[in-house]
């Protein structure tokens, strides 16, 4: 039998389910659209560049950068996740000194983040309020669901 995730350990019947959080899936998001890019500029650079620079290195370093961008989305829910993947779109402008269209590429992606990272934290406030002014009025109201229609 497969191991049990801490949250299946957990769980008791009628558990709420915890919402999962628009932010981290904005930038989930985000970084996987990345690792596809990356892998297709490897592969730009490879046809361009493989008689300056050597094809193993090439190939390693792009598809190494490709792999950390989509494990990076495992970490964004802790603390220093959203510091790594700022990290990350610091490196995917910095892939623009291999290939000089990756410096446009990087900053409409870094836009992107920024963007998600926002509008995905504004969300998740009004998901909470949202939540919350629910709760008070449960609270007010007991678990009564209003007229019943036969």
């Amino acid at each position: 039998m497969a191991k049990l995730t801490k949250a299946q350990r957990e769980w008791r019947p009628g558990m709420p389910k915890k919402r999962r959080s628009t932010k981290v899936m904005f930038a989930s998001t985000v970084l996987l659209l990345e690792a596809f890019v990356a892998f297709f500029a490897t592969l730009v650079v490879f046809g361009l560049k493989r008689g300056e620079v050597a094809p193993g290195i090439i190939l390693g370093v792009g598809i190494a950068l490709s792999v950390v961008l989509v494990l990076a989305c495992a970490v964004l829910s802790k603390p220093w996740g959203m510091a790594v993947g700022w990290g990350l779109q610091v490196v995917l402008i910095l892939t623009g000194l291999a290939e000089p269209m990756m410096f446009v590429v990087g900053v409409l992606f870094a836009i992107c983040w920024w963007y998600g990272i926002r509008t995905g934290m504004r969300i998740d406030r009004e998901v909470a309020q949202r939540d919350r002014e629910q709760a008070e009025w449960n609270a007010a109201h007991g678990d009564e669901a209003g007229p019943q229609t036969p």
